[in-house]
């Protein structure tokens, strides 16, 4: 019995350790969007490349709120190749957020979470939103 359990433990690893398999590579697993002003554009693209040599299956993110909501690309992507998901938070309420997107897909490591935070404001101190936020005051 000791045997065939540690067989099927082997088995597994070998499995698990597919050379050839999708991996995601993201730029960056963090956003911090600053000061974002209250009801302004809350798109952020978390941008990723499929560095493995199987296409990449993304299945439905899951994120932490109603508030957030991730968009993703439906079609394998293939080996060597970048895209990207988009985020948005819905900026119509004041004060401060840190919410998460959890990414499933067939990839090496199948879990990924990326994450956004930042403070949304009636109006900032000096009256434009800061670099990082979704959308900027025109002056004209």
């Amino acid at each position: 019995m000791l045997l065939f359990s540690s067989v099927i433990l082997n088995a597994q690893e070998q499995k698990d350790e597919n050379p050839n398999a999708a991996q995601i590579k993201f730029e960056t697993l963090i956003h911090d969007y600053g000061k974002i002003l209250k009801d302004s554009d809350g798109k952020f693209k978390f941008v990723f490349t499929n560095t493995g040599k199987e296409p990449l299956i993304l299945s439905q993110p899951r994120s932490s709120c109603g508030c957030t909501v991730p968009t993703w690309p439906k079609k394998p992507i293939l080996p060597g190749k970048s895209d990207e998901i988009e985020v948005t938070y819905a900026t119509n309420r004041v004060g401060p957020f840190a919410k998460t997107v959890t990414i499933m897909s067939n990839a090496k490591t199948p879990v990924v979470v990326l994450k956004i935070q930042g403070e949304v404001v009636d109006k900032l101190v000096d009256g434009t939103p800061s670099k990082n936020s979704g959308s900027a005051p025109t002056n004209k």
